[in-house]
């Protein structure tokens, strides 16, 4: 009980879910629990202590997202903003691309798969034709590519992304 009563006091409660739910033994849930905070706290680590610089670009991006995995809205919100601004702007989202079977940067086309661009943005760029929908690993190597050509950039699920920064 110590083990859980530790795992949500750092906020960590999915685990805690899981003990709770399926009876799995806090001892045996500590290797992922540890394992997933070094992960995600590693390179806040180096963000904070400023050893791994933030980028600014010379035109406005916008980062869509939150702290949630999966299902919080961002990618509704990201076609709202698509929606809304694409009158006004040239502008391009990038992603990058989950679920694809393509790596670096890939321009999405009319008929765009998810395995080459993921299933957000293949479906980004059916609704929105006219528009550039870019996937790149890479945020900072992505907006490289698109930012002579375009006045405004949406990142799809980038907020807890450091690399870049946002407007």
């Amino acid at each position: 009980m110590q083990y859980l009563r530790l795992m949500h006091k750092t906020g960590i409660k999915a685990f805690s879910y899981l003990y709770a739910l399926y009876e799995i033994p806090a001892p045996a849930i500590i290797p992922f629990f540890v394992d997933l905070r070094v992960n995600c706290s590693g390179a806040q680590f180096f963000y904070d202590a400023g050893l791994f610089k933030s980028r600014r670009f010379d035109l406005p991006v916008i980062a869509v997202g939150n702290l949630e995995v999966g299902g919080a809205g961002k990618s509704p919100m990201t076609e709202y903003l698509i929606s809304l601004l694409k009158n006004d702007f040239k502008l391009a989202t990038l992603s990058r691309g989950y679920g694809r079977e393509t790596k670096g940067y890939q321009t999405a086309t009319a008929n765009a798969t998810a395995t080459q661009v993921g299933d957000e943005p293949a479906q980004f760029k059916r609704k929105f034709p006219d528009v550039t929908v870019a996937v790149c690993e890479n945020r900072v190597n992505g907006i490289e590519q698109l930012k002579n050509d375009h006045e405004l950039i949406i990142l799809d699920d980038a907020y807890q992304h450091r690399a870049v920064k946002p407007d």
